[in-house]
């Protein structure tokens, strides 16, 4: 028997795929009313990419050929880290790469590999090379954290979107956001941080009995809240879905940037215990579920991140310790009433007041000091005022280091940072970064103060959006300096470099990259790290005993080589320094050395490699010794 009639399987999937069509269209109907509706956040997110389209406009067009000029070498390293981390893609890639510090590796877990950037960016960098992925993180790591405070701003908090607008400019385009922008890409890369807190917030209000109801109505900040009945999803399952959320986005976060974590969570402890301290009530009813819901946080964030910290640590080239000097990078006292030479009304001057371009960490300015102090008290005591007040004087005191520095000259007088200084972990944290933390803490101030303004009638709706706004000009951001930088030589670029070395391999450039001359591992770069290097910039186990420093051990021939590139002088080779050079090519496993022509007082280290290892190939713009 034959029927044009459908059977009823394919009865079913008609009317399954009719009903999905429908859905479809009622869903792409909506699409423009509720545009309409986020049409101000919309609005706001393309003003902060646009500002920060601005800030690092300098690196394009073309990015392979530009370089943030206050911080090149670290630029070098971030764009070979992105290089490596986009070989997950082709399925080469470990947290031990033997593509730098050959043959000994480099643990990508101790140095800062922004693995959770580079990896999901792998087809940008595969396909339009390292520096773009640069250059978009650059401007959207910017942009992305001044959009996830203002989204925490007017979602959690509930204020105006003016006065959110106010705080996530701040949070993210504040003077130690743009400074850490030159090359710092672990530092500006906190788009994570405010999800933090509000899964923080949201696993607390669950907590509590009187706003465990996710349907009641959010009071104000800092006020009492009834107890209501609602429908929605019960406290526990907000607890767990909160607490597992948490756990998530921390383990994200390790990958981004361990110290933004150490930052955030010694802040959140801070203002947590006090907030507790000024509502015992509202502690004593949450302590039991916000206690359980973050130890559940806190063990499946360690059972997701156990291995992954004992590789950091324990494991090969690991290190237990941090390498830089407290005593050095801290935050000069007068550097906080400073305005940051890269902010519109700065100074070249007070550039003196810290260590580099990329740490204007603490350089607020006394406007907005002084703004602050006089919202915080017209708001009264507010407890979520008085927490982010006490969270910044503390996080604002350990930036001081272990001693106070005023005006460059160092004092007798210690600085809380002392009592942590030789703690795990408190180690590997700069204290002139303690400052960022103070940055969303100074803005929630602000941004509760404007908020407040704009809900009552009189001079303080005009006064206080007006006298904030005076407040931050000073510090709105200029442009970051760019130049242009040396093109890698065309054998890399063209691919001549599978002629001397298989991928996987060890190229040796000559001279060697060092933490203080990385150039040539651009090469690599450029070459989406197919190819491995000996030496180079990263932090290894190469100090005492076993302590962290910055670069490899270096070899005689390493340091015979860099010699004639600094001075130009062509040394008389012995056979003992042919042994040797014998020695250190066996050591590093390399398969070829090779001299760009470009290079300063190439004649003489070319003279000297001919000594070396024999006479020379020229391919292209480079020569070459196979060995």
């Amino acid at each position: 028997m034959s029927s044009a009639a459908p059977t009823a399987p394919d009865a079913v999937q008609h009317t399954a795929r009719r009903g999905l069509r429908r859905s479809l269209r009622h869903r792409l109907a909506r699409l423009p009313t509720a545009l309409a509706r986020r049409r101000v956040d919309l609005a706001v997110a393309l003003l902060f990419l646009a500002l920060a389209g601005w800030l690092t406009h300098g690196l394009w067009p073309d990015p392979g050929a530009r370089v943030l000029s206050l911080n090149p070498e670290d630029q070098a390293l971030y764009e070979w880290f992105l290089a490596v981390d986009a070989r997950a893609l082709l399925g080469d890639f470990s947290l031990l790469t033997d593509r730098l510090n050959a043959p000994d590796g480099v643990n990508l877990m101790t140095n800062t590999t922004v693995i959770a950037l580079g990896v999901p960016l792998a087809p940008v960098t595969l396909l339009f090379g390292a520096p773009v992925t640069f250059a978009l993180l650059a401007g959207a790591n910017l942009a992305g954290t001044a959009v996830a405070w203002y989204l925490l701003y007017t979602r959690t908090l509930r204020v105006r979107s003016a006065a959110a607008l106010v705080g996530g400019t701040l949070c993210g385009f504040g003077p130690g956001m743009v400074s850490q922008t030159n090359s710092h890409l672990h530092m500006t890369a906190q788009w994570l941080v405010p999800v933090i807190v509000w899964l923080v917030v949201r696993l607390l209000r669950a907590a509590d009995p009187a706003t465990a109801d996710p349907t009641a109505t959010v009071p104000a900040v800092g006020t009492a809240v009834p107890t209501t009945n609602g429908s929605g999803p019960g406290p526990d399952r907000r607890i767990l879905t909160s607490a597992v959320g948490l756990a998530a986005v921390v383990s994200v976060q390790v990958f981004v940037g361990e110290e933004v974590l150490f930052l955030t969570a010694l802040t959140l402890l801070v203002t947590a215990i006090t907030y507790a301290v000024t509502d015992r009530n509202r502690a004593r009813r949450a302590l039991p579920g916000f206690v359980g819901g973050m130890l559940l946080a806190s063990g499946a964030a360690l059972l997701l991140l156990a291995w992954p910290l004992w590789f950091q640590f324990a494991g090969p080239q690991g290190v237990t310790a941090g390498m830089f000097d407290p005593h050095y990078f801290s935050a000069d006292l007068r550097s906080w009433w400073a305005v940051s030479p890269l902010s519109l009304l700065g100074a070249e001057g007070s550039a003196r007041l810290t260590t580099g371009p990329a740490e204007y960490n603490s350089f607020l300015g006394w406007p907005l000091l002084l703004v602050t102090a006089a919202c915080a008290l017209w708001l009264g005591r507010r407890r979520l005022v008085v927490a982010c007040v006490v969270g910044a004087l503390v996080t604002g005191a350990l930036s001081l280091g272990p001693q106070v520095v005023v005006d460059g000259n160092r004092t007798a007088l210690p600085a809380p940072y002392a009592l942590l200084a030789g703690l795990p972990v408190v180690d590997g944290a700069l204290p002139t970064r303690f400052a960022l933390a103070a940055l969303p803490l100074i803005a929630t101030v602000l941004v509760l103060a404007v908020d407040r303004a704009l809900s009552v009638d009189g001079r303080a709706r005009r006064w206080v959006p007006a006298t904030v706004g005076a407040a931050l000009l000073p510090l709105f951001p200029l442009p970051l300096p760019t130049a242009e930088r040396p093109s890698v030589p065309a054998f890399i670029t063209a691919g001549h470099w599978r002629q001397c070395v298989p991928p996987g391999g060890v190229l040796v450039p000559v001279p060697l990259a060092t933490p203080g001359e990385p150039w040539p591992m651009r090469w690599a770069t450029a070459a989406d790290a197919a190819f491995g290097m000996p030496e180079g910039f990263f932090i290894g186990p190469y100090g005492r005993n076993g302590s962290a420093v910055m670069g490899a051990a270096r070899r005689p021939t390493a340091l015979l080589l860099e010699g004639v590139a600094k001075r130009g002088l062509r040394p008389v080779v012995d056979e003992r320094e042919r042994r040797q050079a014998a020695e250190d090519v066996h050591f590093w496993r390399a398969s070829c050395v090779v001299l760009a022509v470009e290079t300063r007082h190439a004649d003489q280290l070319r003279g000297t490699l001919e000594q070396l290892y024999g006479p020379s190939t020229r391919i292209d713009d480079v020569w070459i010794w196979r060995v």
